[in-house]
């Protein structure tokens, strides 16, 4: 018997789509705090006893991270300060309520979740050769 090849074993497309998934689905939440205000954020993080001026770092990890990780370019730092994005997000958003179940059953902060590991798998796997860069880079 023959062994068949192993025709959907493509990493490389799953890492783009990934890539895609994450930062392109991200890019619009930063681009509506561009066009809207940071306000909301800077009252989040003052009642949290942070400085407002780290409201400013939503366009970093909102639309520059997230644009980078599209184009698979400084991939692997992009997608820790993406993490560190939800992970802010989460905590001023939520803090440990977010863990709790919402009336469909799934947890408040599923999105940030998501995201979030999704962001950490590229991290760890990097961006894969349909990137700007062809996977030829450590950073990327």
């Amino acid at each position: 018997m023959q062994h068949q090849s192993h025709t959907f074993q493509r990493p490389d497309l799953g890492l783009l789509l990934l890539r895609l998934a994450v930062g392109g689905l991200m890019i619009p939440h930063g681009i509506a705090k561009i066009l809207g205000s940071l306000e909301p954020i800077q009252n989040m993080l003052s009642a949290k006893g942070l400085p407002v001026f780290l409201s400013y770092g939503v366009y970093l990890g909102e639309i520059v991270a997230p644009l980078l990780i599209v184009l698979g370019y400084f991939g692997r730092p992009a997608a820790i300060v993406f993490a560190f994005t939800m992970l802010l997000s989460i905590y001023l958003a939520y803090g440990l309520s977010g863990f709790g179940f919402n009336q469909y059953g799934g947890l408040h902060v599923e999105l940030n979740l998501l995201f979030l590991f999704g962001a950490l798998t590229l991290f760890f796997t990097g961006s894969g050769k349909y990137s700007i860069r062809k996977g030829t880079n450590k950073w990327d």
